[in-house]
């Protein structure tokens, strides 16, 4: 009968957070998350937001100390995407959760109580993944929490790109993909985006010629004409052919590289164009698979159709189980440190083959990745560097 009456209550006091954190601002979430904790039972409750570099941790009450990702604790459950417990100064106990919505990461959740049990342990994780997709349907419209996910002023040509970015990472189960750009607040012309329609990934990267607003301009009227034509059903020739005529009509002075990608997530046939950008990779069991993709490429989007000529190339290869393919901008391989020295394509795959086989998911894998090539430009880069990585993970037949 108590146990009856605890779950019961305890359904009754979920059902009211979600109700008040509907309607709660940013600001006031907080307020409203500690009062369901503590009727719950888990104690004080704290929200901390990855940062957009994914450095560091940073609470979303403003006054609390910011938290290094690599070295904490709570960074240590965000890295993984596991809990973790530790006996507080005073004897309690501090329990980490990971909060992610799906594949993407959003930071991580502290609730500080007295005692620990399985039925405390299952109301913890419930109310780790509710409130992951609170934060997730709050930051849509809050200027707060993209405040607070940021360390320092972002500039016009940036703000403007990112406002069309989708989330960093996104999975179904058998396919999770996830992306990674720099630099973070000087971002000139380089864009991603990755969907789900029906049975297939679609995955696309693009570098708008330049480093300045109209190379922002030029991305941001790819994107737009990408998912247009997408959403509509094109097929991938007409797809690159829509970003063809948007560009040639609205920025005639504009091109933009590219590739855009198709992966049937049944089967895994891949489809993919590429308009005058680096190859796709394609990695398999801890090896690069030399020019596996490589093709002879289209001319740069942008280019009026009288111009570009025939229609635009389709390719298409089937992949197995475990494949990563990873698109990237020429930023990622050509950044030199003072010596001069290339990052280079083998350091970058290489990179990628040694965190696979570490472990590390793929979302973790370009963090690392990222921040290796920052520092081997001591954080300054001459050109953006963007990776996007998708993995191909079927269920046994």
């Amino acid at each position: 009968m108590g146990r009856n009456m605890s779950n019961g209550s305890g359904e009754r006091l979920l059902e009211e957070l979600v109700r008040a954190a509907q309607l709660a601002s940013p600001a006031e979430l907080p307020a409203v998350l500690n009062r369901y904790a503590e009727a719950m039972g888990l104690g004080r409750a704290a929200i901390y937001l990855v940062d957009i570099q994914q450095r560091l941790l940073v609470p979303l009450v403003e006054g609390e100390p910011d938290l290094d990702l690599d070295t904490s604790l709570a960074g240590w459950a965000y890295r993984t995407g596991s809990l973790r417990v530790e006996e507080g100064p005073s004897g309690g106990m501090n329990v980490w959760l990971p909060l992610a919505d799906g594949a993407e990461r959003l930071g991580v959740v502290e609730l500080t109580m007295s005692t620990l049990d399985g039925l405390k342990l299952r109301r913890c994780r419930a109310t780790a993944l509710l409130l992951a997709l609170i934060i997730t349907s709050k930051r849509t419209y809050s200027d707060t929490i993209a405040q607070r996910m940021r360390t320092r002023p972002m500039h016009l040509p940036t703000e403007m790109v990112r406002a069309f970015l989708p989330p960093r990472s996104i999975g179904t189960g058998p396919v999770v993909s996830t992306a990674v750009l720099e630099p973070a607040y000087e971002l000139g012309g380089d864009a991603f985006d990755h969907a789900f329609t029906e049975d297939v990934l679609h995955a696309t990267i693009l570098d708008g010629m330049g480093h300045n607003l109209a190379s922002g301009l030029a991305t941001s009227v790819a994107m737009a004409g990408c998912r247009n034509a997408r959403r509509s059903g094109a097929d991938l020739n007409e797809l690159a052919g829509t970003v063809d005529e948007a560009l040639a009509k609205w920025l005639p002075e504009q091109f933009c590289t590219g590739v855009f990608t198709q992966l049937h997530m049944p089967t895994g046939v891949l489809r993919w164009c590429n308009c005058g950008h680096p190859a796709p990779l394609l990695i398999r069991r801890h090896r690069l698979l030399h020019k596996a993709l490589e093709r002879p490429s289209e001319p740069p989007l942008g280019l009026p159709a009288s111009l570009a000529g025939t229609a635009r190339q389709v390719h298409d290869v089937s992949i197995e189980p475990g494949d990563r393919i990873l698109l990237y901008s020429d930023g990622v391989v050509e950044s030199r440190d003072e010596a001069g020295e290339e990052f280079g394509l083998e350091r970058f795959t290489d990179y990628i083959i040694r965190s696979t086989a570490a472990g590390q998911s793929a979302p973790e894998a370009l963090r690392l990745l990222i921040h290796a090539i920052l520092e081997h430009r001591h954080d300054k880069l001459s050109d953006d560097a963007t990776i996007l990585m998708f993995e191909w993970q079927p269920p046994d037949p």
